[in-house]
């Protein structure tokens, strides 16, 4: 499979409201404040010869050339100013030097930067980037140029893909079996590692596909930037289990000379994620909860709703823990921060802003404002809204405000008529109806596109788009102006979900190699009772609803036994019990299940040939298989633009794909 296909969206030139939103923005924010500018390029060492990596599959991994055009200084009306300058800061690309001697970063060869210790005897690795491919060419850059020297210990500082998936890019996992490498993690990282999206995987996989635009032209017109990265390679994913986990609030712990105090922050950014304080360097690490950007509160590919208020709180704790006294503050996203003064001044704005999202979205709900509201009600404090620190891009202020009551009160405006609401494709026949048909749509569709009113075209667009899905004026009109919305947006998620819809309404779902957050590390990473849950999603209800069956599954290497049922159409499992009169045993080594688990042995093999012991009717696993439906991750979003049907698995368990969680 080649790189990305770079889709050109192939539509629309900004309009004259485009640009006039986009001049009011430029008058409108302070672009005199260019400390961001002078950080982001402070300690520059040596960038590499290449723009561009490539995969051990032999597509391109990573490309930041394909984003050139942002180094020209021109200025595009299809993109939002303040995105721009992100898009732009973004393009520092090589080694830089945070703390003389002692800490290094590598940033723009993927999402996240790779940031580089220097201890006793070698480094220690915080957060190795979401492939080996990128990471590897990260280390070899640091080696070129400060010397060969061993990574002698990982740190995990959080739970997403673009954190830990390029581990097997710097570190063997001998060394760490042997004891000569230590992975270090927060408390519950594994579990959250794959849990997070391994249930609804196939679907946050495919909505990625919006949220990151992977399959979009980078171009002016297309994907320019994700926000807290560049974007998201597509390399070899991995996960080298920890030995070492901080359990504790704070937790202090010397690693091959190198003194770390770790402060667990669980609940912000991810579900397991801690910072970092050096006492002796007087740094602090500040993760993913402190970035050039105010985060995503909901994130648009999925995910459970974050608790704006703890990570308010949880920013407040580390500054008075650390900030006071650090010298430098650096992290997993963006360009570090020096000096005292600058340092409490971006912690202060990003904890204000957490804390005033959570407590004035709540205020307004309080006083009736809904879900289907807050977002056109909810305003950032004027003084932060001055802050580059404050700006929402890899979150938005609409769809920020929107979750925080979505996490208190639920998805539900209070109004019967949305409680248990009609699906698009039944209620638009009835608007389309009322509306005229569809040439009075249209026709009243173009004059509010005519006229700048975006949203109020997409209203009653969509509508006949989901009534007529094959209906080729309608799509395109609506990809007209979602293209404008899109290029107004400041956030790139929201960008990318607006142009990403566009292009498929014109053209139909797109090809090409996209991150991945899955593989066979990944799926080995599954507890048994997880793995099993996921067959339990898997399974069709409708083929199931004749069948009941029992299996004990009994895995001897790790000591455990499951009960594994089928009726009332449902699988469920149960760790700890074995049922009585069971229509089947299975006793299988872990080791061996993972070989199922993967897809590369079915079952029946490895019963054949004496690796799993089955006593009772082995027709029940046929019968099991025959139930589970395999994931295409190219469902259709849009109405009418084509999509992957849903095709049962019959030979063997395969999980894959799992799912994605990078970035956020």
């Amino acid at each position: 499979m080649t790189e990305h296909a770079h889709f050109h969206p192939l539509g629309t030139q900004p309009s004259p409201s485009t640009k006039a939103a986009q001049a009011a923005a430029r008058a409108a924010l302070p672009f005199d404040d260019e400390r961001d500018h002078a950080e982001a390029r402070r300690g520059f060492i040596a960038a590499p010869d290449y723009r561009q990596i490539m995969a051990e599959a032999g597509h391109v991994a990573w490309n930041i050339g394909a984003y050139d055009f942002l180094l020209g200084g021109e200025q595009f009306d299809s993109i939002h100013p303040s995105l721009q300058r992100q898009a732009t800061l973004n393009m520092e690309y090589g080694l830089f030097e945070v703390v003389p001697n002692a800490i290094y970063q590598v940033r723009g060869f993927d999402l996240a930067n790779i940031t580089f210790v220097a201890s006793d005897s070698g480094w220690i690795v915080f957060d190795p980037l979401t492939a080996a491919e990128t990471a590897a060419a990260a280390l070899a850059l640091v080696g070129q140029h400060l010397g060969e020297r061993p990574v002698v210990a990982v740190v995990y500082s959080h739970s997403h893909v673009d954190h830990f998936g390029g581990v097997r890019g710097v570190i063997d996992e001998a060394d760490v079996r042997a004891g000569r490498v230590q992975v270090i993690a927060p408390i519950g990282f594994m579990d959250h590692a794959v849990a997070e999206n391994v249930y609804s995987g196939n679907a946050m996989n495919r909505r990625a596909f919006y949220q990151y635009g992977v399959l979009l032209d980078r171009s002016p017109f297309g994907h320019v930037d994700q926000a807290i990265g560049k974007g998201v390679a597509s390399g070899s994913v991995g996960l080298i289990a920890p030995t070492r986990y901080i359990a504790d609030d704070i937790e202090e712990l010397t690693v091959d000379g190198v003194r770390m105090v770790f402060q667990n922050t669980p609940g912000t950014e991810a579900p397991a994620e801690m910072n970092t304080w050096f006492p002796d360097l007087k740094a602090f690490w500040a993760a993913e909860n402190i970035v050039a950007t105010i985060h995503n509160i909901y994130t648009l590919r999925g995910a459970l709703v974050r608790d704006a208020l703890e990570w308010s709180r949880q920013i407040n704790r580390a500054l008075y823990e650390f900030g006071r006294d650090a010298e430098v503050m650096f992290a997993s996203h963006s360009w570090p921060r020096w000096g005292n003064e600058r340092i409490q001044e971006v912690m202060r704005v990003q904890r204000d802003t957490y804390g005033n999202l959570n407590n004035g979205v709540l205020h307004l709900a309080n006083q009736g404002v809904t879900i289907n509201q807050i977002h056109n009600r909810y305003e950032v404090p004027a003084s932060l809204q001055k802050q580059w620190a404050a700006r929402s891009y890899h979150g938005s202020v609409a769809h920020n405000a929107r979750a925080v009551i979505n996490r208190y009160l639920g998805y539900w405006d209070g109004n019967p008529t949305t409680l248990v609401p009609l699906s698009p494709e039944e209620s638009a026949p009835l608007y389309v109806e009322m509306m005229g048909g569809a040439p009075a749509i249209l026709s009243r569709g173009r004059a509010l596109i005519d006229a700048g009113d975006y949203l109020l075209a997409t209203e009653i667009v969509t509508k006949l788009v989901y009534a007529e899905p094959q209906n080729s004026d309608a799509k395109q009109l609506l990809a007209d102006a979602f293209e404008q919305l899109g290029y107004q947006n400041e956030s790139p998620s929201v960008r990318n979900s607006f142009l990403a819809a566009a292009f498929e309404l014109r053209s139909g779902i797109p090809q090409g190699a996209s991150p991945k957050s899955s593989g066979p590390d990944m799926i080995r990473a599954l507890s048994t009772s997880q793995f099993l849950d996921v067959l339990g999603i898997r399974l069709n209800s409708a083929a199931a609803a004749d069948s009941a069956f029992t299996i004990n599954l009994i895995t001897p290497d790790t000591g455990e036994q499951f009960v594994v049922e089928l009726s009332n159409a449902t699988l469920t499992n149960l760790a700890g019990y074995r049922a009585d009169g069971a229509d089947l045993t299975l006793t299988i080594d872990r080791a061996n299940l993972e070989l199922a688990m993967m897809g590369a042995e079915g079952l029946p093999h490895l019963i054949a040939d004496g690796r799993a012991i089955a006593e009772g009717d082995l027709s029940v696993l046929q019968s099991l298989a025959t139930m589970l439906v395999h994931f295409e991750v190219g469902f259709e979003i849009m109405p009418g633009t084509g999509g992957a049907a849903l095709s049962p698995a019959m030979d063997d368990f395969e999980v894959e794909p799992l799912g994605d969680s990078s970035g956020g």
